[in-house]
């Protein structure tokens, strides 16, 4: 494997978060390790959200790979959409509010929950 696929949450032109796929390349390291290029980064959080977990609509803050280390994430947008992540997946969360934009629920965001019956455990690396 020379590429990997990252699943990018974002907002489009008309403000409403959507998803995409992106081609990372693994072009550093050896045949037996490949490795992307390092990639800086502002620190990170973990989370443990307890079963039942659901949030309300809301953007990112600031962008930040999410890594689902426990338990399943599942985020949902506007329109019914909704993606479900498990343990060893991860995704890039960059639905920012548009600039200029005052936040508005019915448009904007993504909401997360918890599913299942284990609590979701994340892993939060902040973009810079």
């Amino acid at each position: 494997m020379t590429e990997l696929t990252k699943t990018v949450l974002f907002t489009d032109s008309d403000g409403r978060a959507r998803f995409r796929q992106e081609t990372l390349s693994l072009d550093e390291g050896t045949p037996d390790s490949r490795l992307s290029a390092v990639f800086a980064s502002a620190g990170y959080q973990l989370r443990v959200s307890p079963v039942g977990f659901r949030s309300s609509f809301h953007c990112t803050g600031q962008p930040q790979w999410v890594f689902i280390l426990g338990g399943q994430m599942e985020i949902g947008l506007q329109g019914g959409q909704s993606r479900l992540f498990k343990p060893g997946e991860h995704f890039y969360s960059a639905d920012l509010l548009p600039a200029g934009a005052q936040f508005d629920p019915a448009v904007h965001g993504h909401w997360s929950r918890q599913v299942g019956e284990q609590p979701l455990v994340t892993l939060f690396v902040k973009d810079l």
